[in-house]
């Protein structure tokens, strides 16, 4: 594992999960210096429906987003490949496309790089850099489950937005939470979001 470089590439899409990206970025800023954020016009649109929220990309603001400023976000246009995430010589610690649309998810899976989001996670593929999928879809259908595979055989881990309940949430944030967690722990961040499973009478 190479050192960590402390930043992140992340996308939003146009999937149903507004809310799983915002949390996400609200806890990934406490632990990288640097998050480049890439949005599609749909991801704006879902945005606003499901949390009522308008994010200007033209005169961004932390704020607007996740509710509080940071310098730590730096908002890329995702039309622009002469942005560092577009080259595989910027280090970086991985990339998470949250929620990732089945459309972008097939574009990857098929070497389409039409944008930055698809461009940037070819380039993971092909620098072995962890690339973190959450799909928000249901039923996947014959299509979605061969782009899936294809991903998951070129290198990407396919985490689905599908919270679990063992750990009795009480809340939808609880839910939220549970998979931010689990994407925190793909990066090989320490979280504190949710408690690590112990079995029962297992020895300390």
């Amino acid at each position: 594992m190479n050192e960590s470089t402390g930043r992140l590439v992340v996308a939003i899409t146009g999937a149903s999960g507004s809310l799983y990206a915002i949390r996400f970025l609200q806890e990934a800023v406490k632990h990288f210096q640097e998050i480049y954020l890439i949005f599609t016009e749909q991801a704006q649109q879902v945005l606003a429906v499901e949390t009522g929220m308008k994010v200007n990309l033209r005169d961004f603001n932390a704020r607007d987003l996740i509710g509080s400023d940071s310098q730590v976000l730096r908002l890329v246009d995702k039309r622009n490949y002469f942005s560092p995430p577009a080259s595989g010589s910027f280090q970086h610690d991985g990339m998470v496309i949250l929620p990732c649309s089945m459309g972008t998810a097939g574009r990857i899976a098929h070497g389409i790089s039409d944008d930055l989001i698809t461009r940037a996670a070819d380039v993971c593929l092909k620098e072995r850099r962890r690339l973190i999928l959450v799909p928000r879809e249901t039923p996947f259908n014959l299509i979605h489950l061969r782009n899936l595979t294809q991903l998951a055989e070129a290198g990407a881990t396919i985490l689905p937005a599908a919270p679990g309940f063992y750990h009795k949430p009480e809340t939808i944030n609880d839910l939220v939470d549970f998979l931010v967690a689990r994407i925190l722990q793909q990066l090989g961040i320490h979280q504190d979001l949710m408690k690590e499973w112990q079995h029962e009478g297992a020895d300390d």
